[in-house]
């Protein structure tokens, strides 16, 4: 393995059908990895190399990350293709909490999309530098230029132009390097051979007028370039190169390249940009928190001489066991070795095969180092796990969890399938921390949660093939909440008496809406003076009102969005107990409740559709419909992009009626945006439900009884 300072981590991300796999293939096929380059959906039936899953294939969509290694121009590139579809977010979640740096594809025709928002938002979140490639530049209406602008309007972005196109959209020929100022054809059956050249005439104006303002764009953001810009000093390649690199590592500039890597043109371009701009492991800081010192931040050094630190980030049920994708942040591990994990109990456990990962196929090796990200067998763990050679008991931050927005009641079809339903449930939730279990007590049913209808579909299906189990589903539900829409003042005093000590505890204060951005939070306020309420029931209070926003009165969803504060109190020297201020705060939250307006919730998906210009009024009429409101309507070429905030609940079966109403031209994507207010009537007729399905659960227990 090449030394630190050549190891580059990185993942590819982008809006669903941007061209990500397409171009993962590309980068496997000139770094050698592969020799032949197999199509998404390609004629013969084998599929990308990157989309290995059967059901990949079938639907010309990623599914899962997947993971390869290899090696660009003396340096190690360890990839992770990602899904673009919104409903597989974690897996972008969790290959960019582990990764260096990373590559943002956008459709040179549709530009930024409503998932290119989602990924940026993953990528600061997690501070990764990133270069963008603006893919597609062979189809009719694809534009560079407005890609570029948008990447600053829309994302926020600065982004550094490092080439322009040669030619347009069916006659797209090259590119011209900037930095060089030299034109680059690809030529050779697969645009394997690379020829240099000089600046065709009529272009020559343009890139020099396009060289100024890429240097401009990176002195703005960098001292030392800035400095050489203002003396008017002469501004060389290997002035640039280094200024880029610094301003993209500071996450202060986005270098733009640009391509078609269906068409073979940009992609080894785009590997020198990897190599030149993104960072090395030793760049990037990472933090642990010593469990040995109060959670203290500690800094974590890529060097392989360190006390081992990693996190596993990925788990999957490979043909010899669970596989678990780990980054390794410090330190080493070799074949045999014992590590400990450290989130899990200091649990002990040998490393009986060390792997790296090639989509699904994989290379046994005997040790790894820092920067690296390999895969192990036989090591029981849980996603975010972290690992340690046992001379450091350290834990990392996990990668972040969005909330399940839809669940459908599931039950085998089979009596006797229902090992495999559990085995195939237990393994999911496992691997996939935005797939969730659980049983309604109620109604005796196994319900699952997840990000959309296609997340969950898709491990109906999976249950199918991998287990044998058919799977019938039931009404999809949405996830509602409650909520409060004024104050509401409580005092509460709990009393009882059963012969020797008895319980006291009275609590007052009041419960209020935080702001609708903070809806789906809560927020405890101590504002106790005098010791009306000792110090140690205050904890209790807490939990009290937490328990309470469990199930909400209204429908039995969970509350959210408010603000407890406990302001007065008594206690009994002998009676109060945490259990008694447990159910004071509790009785008291349900009896503010009822005196503060509350209401219901739902999620809003935000909703870019794309359809031909002539089939508008038909799209706009079916949103509508659906209780949506358009945000904007956008024309492109000869079709048209709509963005639209539609409620959850409205969007079931969407897809069938789209493809009825463009002739199958029209494509979706949804995303959760926020919880909004439930109109009346709906209000209404869910609360008479609740409270009747309620009323007759009562009486059939009290029948029973």
């Amino acid at each position: 393995m090449p030394s630190i300072e050549k190891v580059r981590n990185i993942g590819i991300s982008a809006h669903i059908d941007s061209g990500k796999t397409t171009l993962s293939e590309r980068i496997l096929y000139y770094t050698g990895k592969i020799h032949k380059i197999e199509e998404v959906k390609g004629k013969s039936g084998v599929g990308a190399t990157m989309d290995f899953m059967d059901l990949e294939r079938e639907k010309g969509i990623t599914i899962q990350s997947a993971a390869t290694s290899a090696e660009w121009d003396g340096h190690a590139i360890n990839l992770i293709d990602t899904p673009g579809h919104v409903d597989f977010t974690i897996e972008v979640e969790r290959a960019l909490r582990v990764l260096d740096g990373a590559v943002l594809v956008l459709c040179g025709v549709a530009g930024v999309q409503s998932q290119s928002y989602t990924v940026d938002r993953q990528m600061r979140r997690y501070k990764v530098p990133r270069l963008a490639f603006v893919n597609k530049l062979d189809r009719a209406g694809a534009s560079a230029e407005r890609v570029t602008a948008q990447l600053k309007e829309k994302l926020a972005l600065h982004p550094v132009s490092v080439q322009i196109q040669i030619g347009a959209e069916d006659r797209f020929e090259g590119v011209v390097d900037l930095i060089k100022m030299k034109a680059i054809y690809f030529e050779g059956e697969s645009g394997e051979d690379l020829r240099e050249a000089e600046i065709p005439a009529d272009l020559v104006e343009t890139a020099q007028a396009a060289h100024t303002r890429m240097i401009e764009a990176v002195a703005n953001v960098d001292d030392i370039l800035a400095e050489k810009f203002l003396t008017e000093a002469p501004i060389t390649p290997e002035d640039l190169v280094p200024a880029i690199r610094r301003a993209t590592v500071a996450f202060k500039a986005t270098p733009v390249f640009i391509g078609s890597a269906y068409k073979n043109k940009g992609v080894q371009l785009l590997l020198d940009g990897i190599n030149a701009y993104l960072p090395m492991p030793a760049e990037v800081e990472n933090k642990a928190l010593d469990q040995n010192n109060h959670e203290e931040p500690v800094i974590l050094l890529s060097d392989a001489s360190k006390p081992f630190v990693g996190l596993a980030f990925k788990l999957e049920d490979g043909r010899y066991g669970q596989l678990t994708y780990m980054r390794i942040y410090q330190g080493k591990v070799s074949k045999g070795d014992f590590i400990i994990n450290c989130s899990s109990n200091l649990k002990r456990i040998k490393v009986p095969r060390l792997v790296r990962m090639h989509a699904d196929e994989m290379e046994d090796i005997d040790t790894a180092e820092a920067g690296d990200i390999v895969a192990l067998f036989g090591v029981d763990c849980s996603s975010g796990d972290t690992f340690t050679d046992g001379k450091v008991n350290y834990t990392m931050t996990s990668m972040h969890v969005p909330e399940a927005v839809i669940s459908l009641a599931v039950e085998p079809k089979e009596k006797t399938a229902g090992t495999n339903f559990s085995k195939a449930l237990n393994r999911f939730t496992k691997e996939d921390p935005t797939f969730r279990v659980h049983r309604d007590e109620e109604s005796g049913q196994t319900i699952i949660s997840g990000m959309g209808e296609l997340h969950l579909e898709i491990y109906i299906e999976r249950m199918r093939r991998e287990y044998n189990c058919v799977v019938i589903p039931g009404r999809p539900q949405v996830k509602y909440r409650e909520t409060i829409t004024q104050r509401g003042e409580f005092s509460y005093t709990h009393r009882k008496q059963t012969g020797g000590s008895g319980q006291y505890g009275k609590v007052a204060g009041h419960l209020e809406p935080l702001p609708m951005d903070h809806a789906t939070g809560y927020e405890f306020v101590d504002d106790i003076r005098g010791g009306a309420i000792p110090r140690e029931f205050i904890p209790a209070c807490d939990k009290g009102f937490r328990e309470a926003m469990h199930k909400g009165p209204l429908i039995g969803f969970p509350i959210v969005g408010v603000r407890c504060t406990i302001n007065d109190g008594q206690s009994h020297p002998v009676d109060s107990s945490e259990l008694a201020f447990r159910t004071a705060a509790l009785m008291g939250f349900r009896e503010a409740y009822n005196r503060a307006k509350p209401t219901i919730l739902e999620p809003m998906m935000l909703v870019e559709v794309q359809f031909p210009e002539e089939f508008q009024g038909a799209v706009i009429g079916q949103l509508n419909q659906r209780r949506g409101a358009i945000a904007s309507t956008e024309k492109h070429e000869t079709y048209v992009q709509a963005l639209a905030e539609v409620p959850l609940a409205d969007m079931f079966g969407y897809s069938t009626d789209l493809r009825s109403a463009t002739q199958g031209k029209g494509e979706f994507s949804m995303e959760f945006k926020r919880y909004a207010e439930l109109p009346k009537q709906q209000r209404e007729t869910m609360i008479l439900e609740f409270r009747t399905k309620k009323d007759a659960g009562g009486s059939s227990k009290r029948a029973a009884g």
